[in-house]
């Protein structure tokens, strides 16, 4: 019989739906692991007090309300995923302050389940300003344009352009809550760009949404250069997602030991770790030990997503189990640390990997630079060599010139989650001069965060333009991963021949003043 741990199960219960109400003091349950049928729910506690069952109503909606003395009586009551349970307890009232809540019931395949969770009854918020929402359909146009009068209403200005869309607001749900309207990015096409890929082969147009002048320009300029040479050979070299929990200890020996013990069951951490999902698959744990703290850095592919949501269930589970199962005295744990430095610039992702891996290099022939740019390797290359130190003295995590204008661009257009802009701007560039006298360059991005299934990829405006790239769905991530490789490739050299040759005032004076 499958034991779920003490940590996910707490994640039936609804925090924050501890409330007094003119029935009686009410929670909620709401399965969010998986179709289950409950035999029976044997007491219910709250503040340590076990209540009488004649107390009780269990709501489990569709006008389905039955007494706790009932449930169960004409057999085993389904209880299948997304469903819930209201729970009234009758002539209660609670004063403000937090309390223990526990249920102890009975399930088929899991057995006696014992939830036990803490919540609290806060103050009334009716004197709190509430941004407008409808809990049966938050999507809907009635709502949105009530919110929209709200806004303009709150702060005097008029919603003439974001008020107007084209898609159907309920295909934000799980992308944004309280829609309002729509926030319009220029977009702008760059290329052809030729990819020599492994997973990308061939041409690709180039979606860029910015409001920065001169960037598609510039992009398009590299992009001829580059295409003339032969175009990016790209290669995907590492592919990793974490999640790093911390576990507190009570001393560093105790510390040391959990970090053997982890690695005498990763069999049993990885099961629980990958039976939250069919994609998740857990590489390697990395432990690092500091003062009494173990920090674990859980590693997984996860296919065709960014994956940060779905690595952080995986490891929940796992942790949860351990948590469960460690007897070394665990003082304290968080889920995590801020060791996968999610949406933040780190030294340990550009070393480690976060996302994709992928290196960007082309071979620019001499005449060509010098009847397109007006600059000739050696100045590309000795200006290289000094922004270099450049970067180095003042501590960038990039030593090129302006990878992330291209990630940026190409995130927003195509539904990446634009904050991973963050780990993914970091860059390794190198360049050298051949035997032939061309310019040899290499742009390596350590931490390149990108998806083509889940999050923002399938609105509709993202998916058009992952369409022209050819990057929709499963089973095409690197092949995105590989072309935005490219095209950050080619704003390197675009920008760094401007700079070298001074064209760099002179572009922006034409393309970027609105003027």
């Amino acid at each position: 019989m499958t034991i779920i741990p003490s940590l996910v199960l707490k994640q039936l219960y609804t925090r924050g739906s501890l409330e007094n109400t003119a029935n009686g003091l009410e929670f909620s349950l709401k399965n969010r692991l998986t179709d289950v049928k409950i035999i029976s729910i044997n007491t219910i506690k709250v503040a340590g007090e076990e209540i009488d069952k004649s107390l009780i109503s269990l709501d489990l909606g569709k006008g389905n309300v039955m007494k706790m003395e009932d449930f169960g009586k004409d057999g085993p009551v389904e209880f299948p995923l997304k469903s819930k349970l209201q729970i009234v307890i009758e002539g209660r009232e609670l004063k403000e302050g937090k309390y223990k809540i526990e249920v102890d019931f009975n399930t088929k395949s899991y057995g006696k389940l014992h939830l036990k969770v803490e919540d609290s009854i806060s103050a009334s918020d009716d004197h709190i300003v509430k941004i407008p929402r409808d809990n049966d359909d938050d999507y809907s146009e009635r709502i949105i344009k009530e919110r929209q009068k709200f806004v303009e209403d709150y702060s005097g200005a008029k919603l003439v352009h974001s008020s107007q869309y084209s898609i159907d607001p309920h295909e934000t749900e799980g992308n944004c809550e309280n829609f309002t309207g729509i926030s319009q990015v220029p977009l702008g096409f760059a290329g052809p760009i030729k990819i020599n890929g492994e997973y990308a082969k061939g041409e690709f147009l180039v979606p860029l949404a910015t409001s920065e002048g001169t960037l598609v320009a510039s992009y398009n300029r590299g992009i001829k250069v580059l295409n003339l040479c032969g175009g990016a050979y790209v290669t995907v070299v590492g592919d990793a997602m974490q999640r790093a929990p911390v576990f507190v200890f009570e001393n560093a020996r105790q510390s040391r030991e959990f970090v053997g013990w982890v690695n005498e069951n990763m069999d049993e951490i990885r099961d629980h770790a990958e039976a939250t999902s069919s994609i998740a698959k857990l590489l390697y744990i990395d432990p690092y030990l500091t003062n009494k703290f173990v920090y674990l850095r859980f590693n997984y592919s996860t296919g065709d997503a960014a994956g940060q949501n779905m690595v952080g269930r995986a490891t929940f589970a796992a942790c949860s189990w351990i948590l469960d199962h460690f007897e070394g005295g665990i003082t304290n744990f968080y889920l995590e640390s801020n060791f996968a430095t999610d949406k933040k610039a780190s030294q340990i992702n550009i070393m480690r990997t976060r996302g994709k891996r992928v290196i960007a290099e082309c071979t620019l022939k001499r005449d060509v630079l010098i009847q397109n740019m007006r600059v000739e390797p050696e100045q590309l290359n000795y200006h290289s060599g000094i922004s270099t130190i450049g970067a180095f003295l003042c501590g960038a995590n990039n030593n090129g010139a302006h990878s992330p204008n291209a990630i940026t661009a190409m995130f927003i257009a195509t539904g990446q989650d634009v904050a991973n802009v963050a780990e993914s701007s970091a860059g390794i560039f190198y360049s050298e001069i051949t035997s032939e006298g061309d310019l040899y360059m290499s742009l390596t991005i350590p931490s390149l965060i990108v998806a083509t299934f889940g999050g923002g990829t399938g609105l509709p405006t993202q998916k058009e333009c992952l369409e022209v790239l050819g990057c929709v769905g499963r089973n095409k991530v690197n092949k995105l991963a590989e072309i935005i490789a490219g095209v950050a490739l080619a704003g390197e050299i675009s920008l760094g021949s401007a700079i070298s040759s001074s064209d760099w005032v002179s572009s922006h004076e034409r393309y970027g003043r609105n003027r």
